[in-house]
């Protein structure tokens, strides 16, 4: 008698556990195919074991075994070790008949459980059909042409700032201990009692990375910035519209010169990704039209989350939350937390004014 639905479903988490994926599984399904030509279809049709009204064949064993990794495989070889596996096999089909008795094909976490498995197969059967091989050179071509900014970069630099309104305080800074090395803490301590930005204050001075071409930071500053040989090395006061300015050097990006063979591979890998997720959006897109899908979302509200209040979220540094089942890939959707508050974009913060802007005092 065939199995059960609920058998055969959980037989593939059974087997899922067992096996590796990608390529090995995909050489490993090679060699079953290779190794059923090679014998008679009424051999692998008899049966090895029964229970109860559950047979398993020949093939269905030989197949369970080739479906493991080549390492698992070269343990079985063996009749002992071949016992051990069918025993395993047995035991499953025990435990999961007796699972069927009790009605736990009816239960709500087997069967999403067995949903997620079908969907999993469904997606494979259905996107496992384009290769990485399809993307052609062409496309990698058209693709690194058209990013530039992706592969070529200019040198930047990254730099803290403390300013202050006269050449005197910017003295005493200099010769302070913790303007030197990087020590982050000590520097910051510095920034907030001397440094009359704000925008950088609240942040310990960082002004981030920029290259030497920025718009966005006073060109005096730019150039001392990128004098600035070595780690936790400071600049002399620089004479700004608004006070005076101490740069302390806290990172180097050099620049970055790609050539499209060097990055060839990682757009086609690119690419590939990208098509996969769009036929796989396009498709789950088609599925749910078709579907009569109603939601009323003012629903929503009565859905409480343990240990949240409406409104708070997770505090920083926590990890996200676990994986909740088949979710499809949705670029856009809303994200689990509030964009934090910043700068324009474009824009690093500074409240150093441009040229033509009422001079400090020397």
């Amino acid at each position: 008698m065939a199995r059960s639905f609920w058998q055969k479903t959980g037989f593939v988490l059974f087997s899922g556990s067992l096996v590796c994926t990608g390529a090995v599984m995909h050489a490993a399904c090679e060699d079953v195919k290779a190794s059923h030509a090679s014998q008679k279809p009424e051999d692998l049709a008899e049966q090895l074991a029964k229970i109860d009204d559950v047979v398993i064949t020949v093939g269905e064993f030989q197949t369970r075994i080739n479906q493991q990794s080549p390492y698992v495989r070269q343990r079985y070889t063996s009749i002992e070790r071949k016992k051990e596996f069918l025993d395993n096999m047995v035991r499953f089909e025990v435990l999961a008949k007796e699972a069927d008795r009790r009605g736990l094909g009816k239960d709500p976490e087997v069967v999403r459980t067995m949903k997620q498995v079908m969907i999993q197969k469904l997606l494979k059967d259905e996107f496992d059909k384009l290769k990485i091989e399809d993307i052609t050179d062409e496309e990698c071509k058209k693709y690194y042409d058209a990013h530039p900014e992706e592969y070529n970069q200019a040198e930047n630099a990254r730099v803290s700032l403390i300013l202050v309104k006269d050449k005197d305080t910017a003295k005493k800074v200099l010769a302070d201990a913790r303007v030197k090395g990087v020590d982050n803490q000590g520097y910051r301590n510095l920034v907030a009692q001397y440094s009359i930005d704000q925008a950088t204050k609240d942040r310990g001075g960082d002004l981030r990375y920029f290259d030497p071409q920025t718009k966005e930071i006073p060109k005096p500053i730019v150039d001392a910035a990128f004098k600035l040989a070595n780690i936790g090395d400071n600049s002399e006061p620089i004479k700004t519209d608004q006070g005076f300015a101490i740069l302390k050097l806290t990172g180097r990006r050099k620049a970055l010169n790609r050539t499209f063979d060097e990055v060839k591979q990682q757009i086609r890998n690119k690419l590939y990704r990208d098509k996969r997720q769009e036929s796989m959006e396009a498709f789950v897109k088609n599925l749910r039209d078709k579907a009569k899908v109603s939601v009323d979302e003012s629903k929503l509200a009565k859905v409480q989350i343990e240990g949240m209040t409406p409104g708070s979220f997770p505090a920083p540094g926590l990890p996200p939350p676990g994986p909740g089942g088949f979710h499809p890939g949705a670029p856009g959707a809303p994200q689990a937390t509030p964009a934090m508050p910043g700068n324009p974009a474009g824009s690093q913060g500074i409240t150093l004014p441009p040229s033509g802007s009422p001079k400090a005092g020397n």
